[in-house]
C-alpha cells in the first residue's frame, strides 16, 4: 500500500497499545464459552450447571468511600475443587476446565491433586465427572471422561509419564464440536458416553 507522499504514517500511541498483546485473559476462552453453553443450558431447562466460586477471605480493604472501596489485600480460604458442578438427567455433574498451549501433550502440572481427588471422590460416590480440555494450537475441544483421565494419573502418582499424549486423549475423549449456541454442548457427549 502506497502512503500519501511516501511516508508511513506513525501509529499514535492509543493504536500502539492496542496492537500490544494482553497476557492476561489467557485461558479464560474456555471458561466463558461454558458459561454461555451453561447459560443456554439453564434457559432452556436442560440442565442446571454453575461455575463453583471460589471462597476468599477479604484482610484489608483500602475505604475512601463508599463508592470507593477496594480490596487491597485478599487470600484463598480452601483449595479449589473443580471448576463447574451441577445437575443433569438426575445425576450429579462435577468438571473441569483446561487448556493448554502444548500441541503434543497435557501436561498435569497444569491440575492439582486437590482437584483430581476431589473429582475421584464424586466419580466414586456415583457422579458424572469429566475434564473438558482445549488444544489451543489445534483449536479442538475434547470432553475426558474421568474414568479414563484417572488411570494415567496414577501411573503418573507411581513416578510414571507427567503429561497424557494428546494421541491418547484423541482415542479416549469425545471431540467437541464448537457451535453458536450452544457454543460446546458438552451434554451431548455426556449422553453419548454415559447414557446410551
Amino acid at each position: 500500500m502506497k502512503y500519501p507522499q511516501g511516508v508511513r504514517k506513525q501509529q499514535s500511541d492509543s493504536a500502539q497499545r492496542s496492537n500490544e498483546i494482553n497476557y492476561g485473559q489467557r485461558g479464560m476462552t474456555l471458561e466463558k464459552d461454558l458459561d454461555k453453553t451453561n447459560q443456554f443450558y439453564l434457559d432452556s431447562k436442560r440442565a442446571i450447571i454453575h461455575k463453583k466460586p471460589t471462597p476468599v477471605q477479604i484482610v484489608d480493604v483500602d475505604y475512601p468511600s463508599r463508592k470507593k472501596a477496594k480490596i487491597t489485600e485478599a487470600y484463598f480460604k480452601v483449595p479449589s475443587t473443580s471448576d463447574y458442578n451441577g445437575i443433569y438427567k438426575g445425576k450429579y455433574i462435577d468438571f473441569e476446565a483446561k487448556e493448554t498451549r502444548n500441541k503434543t501433550r497435557f501436561p498435569f502440572i497444569n491440575i492439582h491433586a486437590h482437584q483430581v481427588e476431589h473429582m475421584r471422590a464424586c466419580h466414586n460416590q456415583g457422579g458424572i465427572v469429566f475434564i473438558i480440555l482445549k488444544f489451543t494450537v489445534h483449536d479442538e475441544v475434547y470432553l475426558y471422561p474421568f474414568e479414563h483421565f484417572v488411570k494415567h494419573w496414577d501411573v503418573f502418582l507411581a513416578d510414571g509419564r507427567k503429561s497424557i499424549t494428546y494421541a491418547d486423549i484423541k482415542n479416549e475423549s469425545i471431540l467437541l464440536p464448537i457451535k453458536y449456541n450452544p457454543r460446546y454442548d458438552y451434554l451431548a457427549a455426556v449422553d453419548e458416553f454415559y447414557f446410551e
